[in-house]
């Protein structure tokens, strides 16, 4: 049974990949590699959080601005 990775790509596929990658860059290159790679999935992950808390923060300000109309309606509706 073959595992399925990122985008569908099964463990044999996966090792094909990694010797291409080992015979491209070379054994001392693949860490240095790895590395910015994880960097950058971090990084991206990191700006992805950011985003969304961007638009939660949106939404409950949102939510505040009608909260407050809406108030702000009903005490001109009694006077």
């Amino acid at each position: 049974m073959e595992a399925i990775l990122l985008f569908g790509i099964g463990g044999t596929e996966a090792l094909l990949i990694f010797g291409v990658v080992l015979l491209l860059f070379g054994a001392k290159k693949i860490p240095e590699f790895a590395k910015g790679l994880g960097k950058g999935i971090r990084e991206f992950k990191d700006a992805v959080g950011g985003v969304e808390n961007d638009i939660k923060d949106a939404g409950r300000d949102a939510k505040r601005n009608i909260d407050s109309t809406r108030e702000a309606g009903r005490i001109d509706m009694k006077d």
